[in-house]
């Protein structure tokens, strides 16, 4: 599924698009090999079953099913993906969850790289603008933008305020003018790793699993991909992809998979420092 200029433009310009019903057909299998992942995990974060009181998060999350990890096979996901980071692009991981309450306004990632990157999610359960749909603030992910880098004082002062977006503007979170992207199951977004986002209102086992993808690293910017993968560590993986999705892959799969595995290998130590300072890997 080659995306169009339009669309590209689209994407280029907002940070994301939707496309509803692309894997309706698809739901109920997919559903099913989520719940299983997460039953052979203990049920919840860390081998605990899932409690409602906090996020529960799961990494290396497709790659544990055979089934899951040949989504990033699938023409709708590989050809949408080459259209924006080219054929030889990155599978840089996948997590699954069961969010809870409410999310604060963030970018997985405001930085300056020239490097493309976005995450595609999948919704299990149906969301709208009341109980925790995706919102996004369409232009957000344009680093170094004028409107986006005062968007980032948000992100930022979320370490010293539990409402951030009311002591900046003066309004809450779920008042900060947005997108709300509203989702049937089998409906997939897409969206650009620096554009803002959040979601309110929402209960206490939301089921969401992201795919997350980058372009192909030059070889003089190696350093900055280590980098990049050496930040996975707080989640405890000693690798950067789960036994099954290398073990199930095709010669067209690995295109994908083998720059970040051919630098990987700086992991074991920094899980080991992770594992020395904090009772559990990183819930996100």
């Amino acid at each position: 599924m080659k995306l169009t200029k339009k669309q590209l433009n689209f994407f280029d310009t907002f940070g994301f698009l939707a496309f509803p019903g692309l894997f309706l057909d698809d739901i109920e299998n997919i559903t099913s090999a989520f719940e299983d992942v997460w039953s052979r995990n203990g049920g919840g974060h860390f081998g605990q079953e899932h409690d409602g009181a906090q996020r529960s998060a799961l990494i290396q999350f497709i790659d544990q099913d055979e089934y899951l990890s040949a989504l990033i096979d699938d023409p709708r996901i590989d050809e949408v993906c080459a259209s924006v980071l080219g054929d030889d692009y990155n599978y840089t991981g996948s997590d699954g969850n069961f969010y809870v309450g409410d999310t604060m306004w963030h970018s997985d990632g405001y930085r300056k790289s020239k490097y493309r990157s976005f995450k595609m999610a999948f919704y299990l359960d149906p969301v709208d603008a009341t109980s925790g749909c995706l919102r996004v603030i369409p232009g957000s992910h344009k680093h170094g933008d004028l409107f986006a880098n005062s968007l980032e004082e948000v992100h930022t002062a979320r370490d010293s305020s539990n409402n951030p977006s009311d002591e900046i503007w003066g309004v809450d979170g779920n008042e900060v003018p947005a997108v709300p992207l509203e989702i049937t199951p089998g409906d997939l977004v897409m969206f650009n790793h620096q554009i803002k986002h959040s979601s309110w209102g929402g209960g206490e086992r939301r089921r969401m699993f992201t795919l997350n993808f980058e372009e192909r690293y030059a070889n003089p910017d190696l350093p900055e991909l280590r980098e990049r993968i050496g930040a996975e560590a707080r989640f405890w993986i000693d690798r950067i992809y789960g036994d099954v999705i290398i073990k199930t892959a095709t010669a067209s799969r690995m295109v994908h998979l083998e720059q970040r595995m051919a630098n990987d290998y700086h992991m074991p130590e920094l899980v080991r420092k992770h594992q020395e300072a904090n009772a559990e890997p990183s819930r996100g």
